[in-house]
């Protein structure tokens, strides 16, 4: 039941004024993305009202463009559920994403700056002690950050879009992976940086490649792990 599947806290609190159903989109959305609502998870609707603190309509309607999204399964006669991703869909996700961050990491190398750089290296900074203290939501949420500032970087607003449609969806894999990637990502994370500063366009491409290919391989792997 929800209510005992929810960490203490993990509920986002609504930002009014703003339509109401898109403020509980947005909350749900970050509850799934963060794994705080887990997949294959029953999603109860007066539950979820009660903990937004909303009535169920705007619920209803949150449920349904989630489950247009692939976010939420709505089942004939059963309710809504966290979508539980198969291995093929995180396959192909993870696969894109490659594509893209590594045209973005080619572009930041060839566009980097000195405040680029430096902002790159504060992330790396902080990542690294989320690492060390054992900080997953942080580390994840920090993962995020440093892979959208190389994206800026790159000054191609196309591509930001893009990676932006899938952001979330690669937040959602990598939070069951961001512990056994640990250490080893920040590290791979200052040789992209390295890359990047010295305007190594190829070494950079070939960095990120490496990068996202080992999270694609430590997700198919988790299990086991």
């Amino acid at each position: 039941m929800l209510s005992t599947g929810l960490p203490q806290g993990a509920v986002p609190k609504l930002v009014r004024p703003g339509p109401l159903r898109e403020r509980v989109y947005e909350a749900l959305l970050e509850l799934i993305t963060t794994r705080a609502l887990r997949p294959g998870q029953h999603l109860v609707e007066s539950e979820l009202a009660g903990h937004l603190g909303v009535s169920r309509q705007p619920v209803r309607e949150a449920l349904q463009r989630l489950n247009t999204e692939g976010w939420v399964d709505l089942r004939p006669a059963q309710g809504a559920f966290v979508h539980e991703p198969t291995e093929q869909e995180a396959d192909q996700l993870l696969s894109v994403r490659m594509l893209l961050e590594a045209e973005a990491a080619r572009l930041a190398a060839a566009h980097s700056t000195p405040a680029g750089i430096a902002a790159l290296e504060e992330l790396c900074t902080k990542g690294e002690q989320a690492v060390a203290d054992d900080d997953v939501d942080l580390a994840v949420a920090t993962n995020a950050a440093f892979h959208a500032k190389v994206m800026e970087l790159a000054g191609n607003v196309v591509l930001a879009e893009l990676a932006g449609q899938v952001d979330r969806r690669v937040r959602w894999y990598y939070t069951p992976v961001a512990r056994q990637r640990g250490t080893q990502s920040w590290i791979e994370h200052r040789s992209l940086i390295a890359a990047i500063s010295s305007h190594d366009e190829q070494r950079a491409t070939a960095i990120m490649r490496t990068h996202t290919e080992h999270t694609r391989q430590t997700y198919h792997q988790r299990e086991e792990a």
